[in-house]
C-alpha cells in the first residue's frame, strides 16, 4: 500500500461562491464577480496575498433561508489576473492551489470570510503499481466516453496522457469531462488521491451509460432529423423551381381556394379528396397534371354565386321598349314571367324559344331580356354542333379534356343563375359521336335540370336558376321531345312600316355615332329609307337595311369632307347617285286582266311574295306537265288540282274529255327560286279553270288557300306576310280561306285598311270572285262549239235549252 504525504495548515481568506462552476486545484479557473460581496473579496484578495477561497453554492441552501448556503468544501486559488469588463463586473483568472475545509464563515462587512484548513494529500511515486493502474482504467473510460462527445477531444486526450499523478489527473478530468457540478464536488471532497480516482470512474462509467443511451435518442432523431431536412431541403428546391416556373404551390394554392370558395359540402369534400390526391402525386406526372386541371376548372366555377334579379315588371317593359322596336309577343311573355317572379321569387325560370327568320332580332332581344333582368349574358352557338360532348364535356382523364359548353358559359357569367342563349338550335347535328339534341334534354327540362352532371366536372350542378333563351329560324329540325321542353314564339318579318321605325329610331343613330355623325351633318328622308326598303333589300329582318344605311353614311362623310360641307340631306332621287341602280325589280299585279294567270301568294324566309301562276291549253294526249322548281307538295297540289276541274267541268262548260285531248303546262315563275307548300292549290284551279274556259282573271285580285278534292278551302299560314305582299304588289282584294279570318287581326294595320278580305269556304267561292264574265264574242263562239256538239237539246215546245258556263 502506498503512503500518503497528509500536510494541514489553518488560514483565513475572503470567500467568493460560483454557480454551476467547481475549482480544483493546479487548475487555471476563470470566472466573474458579479455581484458587489464578490467584487469586494476580489479587491481584498487582490490588495493583500492574492489568495482566495472559491467554493460553490449548494443546491438545497439556496432552497433554504440560511446565512451561507455554501459549500464547506473548496480550493485556495491565487488571483492572477483580475479585469474590470465595461459591464461594471470583474473578471478573474486564477490558479487553483490547494483543497481547503471551512470551519466558519463570517460577514466582515463588504465580504464574507471564512477560517481554513488547507489539506494537501500526495502519494510517493505516484502511487505505485495500483496508482498506474488507476491512471490508465481513468484514461481508457475517458476516451470510452469521449466517442460520444460530438466536439474535437484529441487535444484533450493528449494532455491526459502527459498526467501521470491519479490525483491530479482525476481533479483534471472533472474539471473538463464532468458535466453535472455536484458530481465534480464529490471528487473535490475526495481528498485520498486513488479513492478520488474510483469515485470518478463510477461517475463515468455511470455518464458512459447515461451517454450510450443519449447517443442512441441521437442517432435516432438525427437520422430522423435528417431524413425531414432532405425532404424539407428537396420541398424548398422545388418550391423555388416553381416559382421559377411561374407555377408555385399548387397544394397549398388549391387548399386555400377551396376553403375559401364556400361550396356544398358535398362538392367541397370532393375537391379537398383530389387536392389530397394531388398532395401524393409526383410532380411533373401526367396525373399531376389532370388533376392540376380538374382543380383549377372546378373553382373557376362559381358554385351559390347569383345576381339579384329585377323583379319590377314596369322596369323590364321599359328597358324592353327602349332597345327593340315590336317583338310584342316575346315582351308581354317576359313581362309576364317578372310578374309571376315578383307573386313568386321562388318561381323556375321558363325555357323560352324564339322562332322566326334571320334578321328579325332573336339573338338581340336575348340580350336586352338580360340587361332589363339585370343577369348575366352569355350566348352558345350551337350551329354546326354534332358531338355530345360538346354539350356535356369529356371525361377529365381524356387529353385535352374540357368541361361541356353548359359548365364554360356559366363560368364565363361567373355566376350560377346567367341568362343563356342557345342560338341555332335547329343547326345541331348528329354522327357516330352522339346526338347532341338528346344532350340538351335534360339541360332544359325544370324537373331535371337541378342535378345536372357535366362529364369533366362530375359533380351535380343547380341549372334551375338559369334561364334558357334557344334561337331557330325553323322547327323543321328539332325533335318533338325537345319541342316538347320549351315554349315557342314565334317572331314575324318585319313589315315596311316596322322597318321604317327601326330604321330611324335604331339604325340610323347606331350608324351616326359608328360614323362619328350627327343629325346635323347628315339627314336622310323618309322616302329615301322607303326607297332603300324597297328597292334595294328584301329581307325578313333588318340586317341589309342597316348594311346599307352604313353605305350611306360613309359616302355622306366622304362627300363632307371632300366638297367642305357643313350637311347633307339624302332624299329618294339621291339614293341612285350613292348606290346605284336599284337592286331589286318590284313585285307588281299585271295592269290587264288575263286568261289562265293568277295571283298567288307565297311565304318564303324573306317574307311574303307574290307567286303568279300561269296555266297554257295544249292540243296533246292528256299530259300534264309542271315547272318552276316545284317541290312534292307543290306537284300534289297541281295533280289535286286538275282533279278537281274534271269534276266540275260540266258546271263550266269545260270538255269533259279535257284531260285527254289537251296537254296542260302549269308554270311557276322565277324557276329558280325552289318553291313547295300546298297554299298554291286554289290558285292552280283558278288558273286552269280560266285557261279552259278561256274566262278571264281579275288583274287586281290575289289569292291564297289550300284545296280538297272535294273542293274545300283550307286553312294557311303566314297570312302576315301573304298580305303585305299582297299590298306591296298592288292588289286591291285578296282571297283567304274561312278559317283564316280569326288571324286577321295580326296582320299589319296598313295592309288591312287597304286592301279587301273575302272569306272563301269553297272553290265555287274564290271562282265567283276571281273569273270576269265571259266576253260575248268567246260566247257565241263557244255557242256554236255546243251547238255542233249538239250540246243544245230541243225542247218541247220547239224551243231549246242553253247550258250556262
Amino acid at each position: 500500500m502506498p503512503s500518503y504525504i497528509e500536510k494541514a495548515e489553518p488560514v483565513t481568506l475572503p470567500v467568493i461562491a460560483l454557480r454551476g462552476t467547481v475549482a480544483f486545484p493546479l487548475i487555471t479557473v476563470n470566472f466573474e464577480a458579479g455581484d458587489e460581496e464578490a467584487s469586494a473579496a476580489a479587491k481584498a484578495a487582490g490588495a493583500g496575498s492574492s489568495f482566495l477561497f472559491l467554493t460553490s453554492y449548494t443546491d438545497e441552501g439556496e432552497s433554504l433561508d440560511v446565512e451561507f448556503p455554501f459549500y464547506t468544501f473548496g480550493t485556495v486559488v491565487r488571483i492572477k489576473q483580475m479585469l474590470r469588463t465595461p459591464e461594471g463586473s470583474t473578471r478573474i483568472i486564477a490558479e487553483g492551489l490547494v483543497r481547503a475545509t471551512v470551519t466558519r464563515y463570517r460577514h466582515t462587512g463588504a465580504y464574507v470570510e471564512a477560517d481554513l484548513i488547507c489539506k494537501h494529500i500526495s502519494l510517493p511515486d505516484t502511487g505505485g503499481v495500483r496508482g498506474e493502474a488507476a491512471v490508465h482504467e481513468m484514461l481508457t473510460t475517458v476516451e470510452n466516453n469521449l466517442r460520444h462527445l460530438p466536439a474535437n477531444t484529441e487535444d484533450l486526450m493528449g494532455a491526459l496522457h502527459h498526467i501521470k499523478d491519479p490525483g491530479a489527473l482525476a481533479d483534471f478530468i472533472a474539471a473538463n469531462i464532468l458535466i453535472r457540478p455536484i458530481d465534480k464536488q464529490a471528487v473535490l471532497e475526495c481528498l485520498d488521491p486513488l479513492k478520488r480516482a474510483e469515485i470518478l470512474l463510477e461517475i463515468l462509467e455511470e455518464e458512459a451509460v447515461i451517454m450510450e443511451e443519449e447517443a442512441l435518442i441521437r442517432r435516432r432523431v438525427n437520422a430522423r432529423m435528417n431524413r425531414n431536412q432532405r425532404e424539407y431541403y428537396l420541398r424548398e428546391q422545388i418550391k423555388v423551381i416553381q416559382e421559377e416556373l411561374g407555377e408555385g404551390d399548387d397544394v397549398a394554392e388549391f387548399a386555400e381556394r377551396i376553403k375559401k370558395a364556400e361550396l356544398p359540402k358535398d362538392v367541397e369534400a370532393k375537391l379537398n379528396k383530389e387536392n389530397d390526391r394531388l398532395a401524393k402525386t409526383p410532380f411533373g406526372s401526367a396525373e399531376s397534371t389532370v388533376l392540376v386541371n380538374y382543380l383549377d376548372t372546378c373553382l373557376s366555377i362559381p358554385w351559390g354565386k347569383k345576381t339579384k334579379d329585377r323583379i319590377s315588371f314596369s322596369a323590364v317593359q321599359k328597358v324592353l321598349d327602349t332597345d327593340h322596336f315590336g317583338l310584342e309577343k316575346v315582351k308581354e311573355r317576359i313581362v309576364e314571367y317578372i310578374a309571376a317572379k315578383q307573386l313568386n321569387p321562388d318561381l323556375n325560370n321558363q325555357i323560352l324559344c324564339l322562332v322566326g327568320p334571320p334578321g328579325v332580332g332573336k339573338t338581340s332581344i336575348a340580350s336586352s331580356i338580360a340587361r332589363a333582368m339585370n343577369r348575366r349574358y352569355v350566348r352558345i352557338s350551337l350551329g354546326g354542333v354534332r358531338d355530345e360532348a360538346d354539350i356535356r364535356g369529356h371525361r377529365k382523364t381524356y387529353i385535352g379534356a374540357m368541361p361541356g359548353r353548359i359548365i364554360s358559359a356559366i363560368t364565363q357569367a361567373e355566376v350560377c343563375n346567367p341568362l343563356i342563349l342557345l342560338d341555332e338550335i335547329d343547326k345541331l347535328t348528329r354522327d357516330s359521336h352522339g346526338d347532341p339534341t338528346s344532350a340538351l334534354l335534360e339541360v332544359l327540362d325544370g324537373e331535371q335540370n337541378k342535378s345536372f352532371r357535366d362529364h369533366f366536372v362530375e359533380l351535380p350542378f343547380d341549372l334551375s336558376d338559369c334561364m334558357f333563351i334557344a334561337t331557330a329560324n325553323s322547327l323543321d329540325n328539332v325533335p318533338r321531345p325537345l319541342l316538347d321542353r320549351m315554349e315557342i314564339i314565334e317572331l314575324s318579318i318585319y313589315t315596311k312600316r316596322e322597318k321604317l321605325a327601326i330604321a330611324k329610331q335604331y339604325l340610323i343613330p347606331k350608324q351616326f355615332k359608328r360614323h362619328g355623325m350627327n343629325k346635323k351633318m347628315l339627314k336622310i328622308a323618309d322616302e329615301a329609307l322607303e326607297e332603300l326598303i324597297d328597292y334595294y333589300t328584301r329581307e325578313a329582318g333588318v340586317r341589309n337595311l342597316e348594311r346599307t344605311i352604313a353605305s350611306l353614311c360613309r359616302k355622306a362623310g366622304k362627300k363632307l369632307l371632300a366638297e367642305k360641307l357643313k350637311s347633307v340631306t339624302i332624299g329618294k332621287s339621291d339614293i341612285k347617285s350613292y348606290l346605284g341602280e336599284r337592286k331589286l325589280l318590284p313585285e307588281l299585279v299585271d295592269a290587264e286582266d288575263e286568261v289562265g294567270c293568277v295571283n298567288g301568294l307565297a311565304y318564303t324566309e324573306l317574307g311574303g311574295s307574290l307567286l303568279k301562276v300561269e296555266v297554257a291549253v295544249l292540243d296533246g294526249t292528256g299530259k300534264i306537265e309542271t315547272t318552276g322548281s316545284l317541290g312534292d307538295v307543290m306537284k300534289e297540289s297541281a295533280q289535286i288540282a286538275v282533279s278537281y276541274v274534271r269534276s266540275i267541268a260540266s258546271e263550266y262548260g269545260i270538255p269533259a274529255d279535257f284531260y285527254k285531248t289537251k296537254d296542260i303546262h302549269i308554270h311557276f315563275p322565277e324557276g329558280a327560286v325552289p318553291k313547295d307548300g300546298p297554299s298554291a292549290g286554289v290558285t292552280m284551279v283558278t288558273a286552269l279553270v280560266s285557261a279552259l274556259t278561256g274566262r278571264r282573271v281579275r288583274h287586281d285580285i290575289a289569292m291564297t288557300g289550300e284545296v280538297s278534292l272535294r273542293g274545300h278551302v283550307l286553312a294557311i299560314g303566314g297570312l302576315k306576310e301573304k298580305t303585305m305582299a299582297a299590298y306591296n304588289a298592288g292588289a286591291k282584294t285578296v282571297l283567304i280561306p274561312v278559317d283564316n279570318e280569326r288571324d286577321l287581326e295580326e296582320i299589319d294595320v296598313l295592309a288591312r285598311e287597304t286592301l279587301k278580305f273575302i272569306p272563301c269556304r269553297r272553290i265555287a267561292d274564290v271562282l265567283k270572285h276571281a273569273l270576269l264574265p265571259a266576253v260575248p264574242e268567246m260566247l257565241s263562239e263557244k255557242v256554236e262549239e255546243a251547238v255542233a256538239a249538239s250540246k243544245f237539246i230541243p225542247a218541247g215546245n220547239g224551243q231549246t235549252k242553253q247550258i250556262h258556263f
